[in-house]
């Protein structure tokens, strides 16, 4: 067997002309994070044992998405990298934030969080128009981020049901899981097999 063949095995394929695309990874992350964070929210897990939604949400929500985040800055595509390396940092937060609740005794105030939401929610808002000029998919996952972020800064602000934030969390997944194999089975394809929608706003 010669070592072109060796190199070509059913995991890789070459496809000249194009770099490898980390939305994937990026996408696929968020799709596992989001939906071990909806099962929680929607009542199928215990909701007073989050202990073990730590790992999923730091290597997944946050590591695979920041691994996006750097490609694409390396690649020059500033929206997949700071919408990536951004909602890493999200998920960190969130996984750190559960690590203090859980772990430790340290005094703590969830208005604190909250207000980081805000944040992540007005961020978030901005990138949902950039996103726009990407595509339907894209947007769509965007919009029910935003939902989700919302309904999320109202359970923390007001107590409301953390249901509803599930809810939209595994809209996102499935979203993304589908963003994800879109972009996976297209680039292997070299051709679209699973669309993701034209762009909406072209400037």
């Amino acid at each position: 067997m010669t070592q072109s063949n060796t190199s070509r095995d059913i995991f890789i394929k070459e496809l000249p002309g194009l770099s490898a695309e980390p939305a994937a990874l990026g996408l696929f992350g968020l799709a596992i994070a989001a939906l071990v964070l909806a099962t929680t929210d929607l009542g199928f897990t215990d909701a007073s044992a989050k202990s073990l939604m730590i790992p999923w949400v730091i290597f997944f929500g946050a590591t695979a998405q920041f691994i996006a985040g750097i490609m694409d800055f390396k690649r020059n595509n500033i929206f997949g990298a700071t919408v990536f390396t951004t909602y890493s940092m999200l998920w960190y937060a969130v996984g750190l934030t559960l690590y203090i609740t859980i772990f430790t005794d340290a005094a703590f105030d969830l208005a604190n969080y909250g207000f980081g939401l805000v944040g992540i929610l007005a961020f978030s808002f901005l990138v949902t128009i950039a996103s726009l000029m990407t595509n339907k998919a894209l947007l769509s996952i965007l919009i029910f981020i935003d939902l989700a972020v919302a309904a999320l800064v109202f359970h923390v602000f007001y107590g409301t049901s953390a249901a509803l934030v599930g809810i939209f969390l595994a809209v996102v997944a499935l979203l993304s899981f589908y963003a994800a194999g879109a972009v996976l089975i297209n680039a292997m394809a070299g051709k679209t097999v699973m669309p993701l929608g034209k762009a909406i706003w072209k400037p």
